[in-house]
């Protein structure tokens, strides 16, 4: 089965909690702490694997987890960071967060890699808190929790060109006739349910991969028909080649198809019509095929290659060929439209997010909240009181006391931070 689309929610791992110990060594005075930092956690990387050509590894798990640090030591020992847990993906995959919209990777070539989502920091065990003033500190930090996240992952093909046409005019027999692939053929629309690739070889020992795409009808740019679902693999190709029925077997004018098809190439992406488009006109050998191709030439309004050929009798497909190879040769081999050629990196001024949000549940309540106090939150050992108090001075220096005075809180309110409850105090 083709799969090309799918959601996967994927969680990085936290970081392992730091350690609160001291050193009991004999002839060891005032040995002081001793507590190690934890690990690290281990980050979601997407590595592309070409040998893979679908994302059907995604179809039946939909979540996945990194392992979590180890936690920090006695003795100053670190604790061990965790392996990033690595998923292999065709090339041409774009991952997109789902609540953001914002393309995270874009995976072309072989063994690229990607973090789709960072594990956490190893909280800092006590060692690190020691100052003159305090020289044997019982803090130390959980581990921050790693990034988690809802994506979608997309694959769109890459391939050299792609063929497109309405349904049942002959791309999926011409993809037969040029390549070892065998696609499915039958004499009823949407015989082709998902993408195929064929590798072609010309004459002169020159190849490309041509992808044939499923029939687009009227409205596919909307979800009409199988279009939208695969109209995201043309977005790849270098080369279109439009493949037309000159023969009007099904009653259609030529030259309209041509107009809509293009029309929904437009809406659906208007780059795609900078592509060069080769014009395919199929089913020569059937009746009236030569009448239709003249009518269409005096309709046709730009300078388009028209190629006449027969797929049933194969004639002119060499010199179509021999001309889609020349194309190709006249533009780069690393052309990527879903990227810029020219590498560079652009600042952009992002509004910092208030820290802290205060709200009032019905029942009087304060209610905190905000990812930076959270977080905060998280990584606070709350099974020891020098983490407690220090949580509680971090509190005041972001002004969430004075924030809660002007908001009305009164001694003996509750606060609450996620499902933790606090009583405020003057």
């Amino acid at each position: 089965m083709f799969v090309d689309q799918v959601k996967v929610y994927v969680k990085a791992g936290d970081g392992g909690n730091g350690s609160v110990a001291f050193r009991r060594e004999i002839y060891v005075p005032m040995g002081g702490p001793a507590g190690g930092d934890g690990g690290n956690g281990g980050d979601i990387v997407f590595e592309v694997d070409e040998g893979l050509n679908t994302l059907m590894d995604f179809r039946y798990q939909r979540h996945f987890k990194a392992k979590r640090g180890e936690n920090g030591m006695g003795k100053g020992m670190h604790g061990k960071n965790a392996e990033p847990l690595v998923l292999k993906v065709p090339p041409g995959t774009t991952v997109k967060d789902v609540n953001t919209d914002e393309v995270l990777a874009d995976l072309i070539e072989h063994k690229q890699q990607a973090v789709i989502a960072k594990g956490g920091r190893g909280g800092r065990g006590n060692i690190r808190f020691a100052t003159a003033r305090n020289p044997a500190p019982e803090i130390a930090e959980n581990g921050e929790p790693g990034i988690e996240r809802d994506i979608q992952i997309e694959l769109k093909l890459i391939a050299d060109v792609g063929l497109v046409g309405f349904p049942s005019v002959g791309k999926s027999t011409l993809l037969s006739v040029v390549s070892a692939a065998r696609p499915k053929i039958a004499d009823y629309h949407f015989t082709t349910l998902a993408p195929n690739l064929g590798v072609v070889d010309t004459e002169d020992h020159r190849s490309f991969v041509l992808a044939d795409l499923p029939g687009l009808i009227e409205g596919a740019h909307e979800g009409v028909g199988l279009g939208h679902q695969f109209l995201r693999h043309v977005e790849r190709t270098r080369v279109i080649l439009h493949v037309i029925d000159m023969a009007a077997t099904e009653g259609r004018d030529p030259y309209d198809d041509f107009v809509t098809i293009n029309k929904e190439l437009e809406q659906y992406d208007p780059t795609l019509l900078e592509r060069p488009q080769i014009i395919v006109a199929n089913k020569m050998d059937m009746p009236e095929a030569e009448e239709q191709l003249a009518f269409f030439k005096e309709q046709l309004d730009q300078d388009y290659p028209i190629f006449p050929i027969s797929t049933l009798t194969r004639q002119g497909i060499r010199d179509l060929l021999f001309v889609t190879a020349n194309k190709l040769n006249e533009i780069p081999k690393n052309y990527q439209p879903l990227e810029e050629k020219e590498e560079r990196v652009v600042y952009k001024f992002e509004k910092q997010e208030k820290p802290f949000r205060i709200t009032r549940d019905s029942d009087g309540t304060f209610v905190l909240s905000g990812a930076q106090i959270e977080k905060l939150f998280k990584m606070t050992d709350l099974s020891r009181d020098e983490s407690i108090q220090r949580f509680s001075r971090q509190l005041r220096g972001m002004g969430v006391d004075k924030e809660l005075r002007e908001r009305g809180a009164k001694d003996g309110d509750t606060v609450r931070l996620l499902e933790y409850e606090f009583e405020f105090m003057e």
